[in-house]
């Protein structure tokens, strides 16, 4: 049996993170360890215990849920990070996403669901609502990448068509017969050549410029 996922709790509510922790805790492939008040707390306890998955507010006082995203990626801590928010408005959620998560869920989202998000942004998915999705292709129609399409291999392509698809980097491995450290150049050159900050921003790139796997 694969190792559980490795999961820690970033909510300045303890009530929200002692409900999401008995949930959790009955699922057999998820293993909270650890919990956190505010995002200062949690990067410190992302980089102490390199969890796989953060659930992580974007509210919260002191360090919010955005700037604990940016301090993640400047550390490069591997975690992905997964948004669980009451706030609902694109302002809130967008910057999020844009900071590097791996997507989000509302809090009341049924718990069959999220044990299912955890899982599915561990595989290196990304989740985003249709509504956030179309904003941030938007937001981006002048941003980063344009024009840029034409400095990618046809490998490149076809590896961003597959990210662009939610695949993961172990996944498209197996779909073009590559070793997994192979598809990680291939998507460090890509971000690199379209000048975009993480995956989430070139699946959107991959929307909008028709590339798919």
């Amino acid at each position: 049996m694969a190792d559980p996922i490795k999961v820690l709790l970033v909510d300045d509510h303890q009530v929200v993170r002692r409900g999401l922790r008995t949930f959790l805790e009955v699922q057999d492939d998820i293993e909270v360890v650890g919990e956190a008040a505010d995002g200062a707390e949690g990067v410190a306890r992302a980089e102490e215990l390199r969890p796989d998955v953060v659930l992580m507010d974007v509210k919260m006082p002191g360090m919010d849920g955005v700037d604990a995203l940016r301090k993640l990626r400047e550390l490069d801590n591997p975690a992905r990070v997964l948004i669980v928010t009451s706030f609902t408005e694109q302002r809130t959620v967008i910057p999020a996403l844009r900071a590097g998560a791996a997507g989000y869920v509302y809090k009341d989202v049924d718990p069959d669901a999220l044990a299912g998000a955890i899982r599915s942004v561990h595989a290196g998915h990304i989740l985003l609502q249709p509504e956030v999705a179309g904003a941030l292709l938007s937001q981006e129609e002048s941003g980063p990448g344009q024009g840029r399409a034409g400095s990618l291999t046809e490998r490149e392509r076809e590896v961003l068509g597959l990210i662009a698809d939610g695949r993961s980097n172990r996944e498209i491995a197996r779909a073009l017969v590559l070793s997994e450290k192979t598809v990680k150049t291939h998507v460090s050159n890509i971000l690199m050549k379209l000048d975009l900050a993480d995956r989430t921003q070139a699946a959107l790139w991959a929307v909008r410029h028709g590339v798919t796997g």
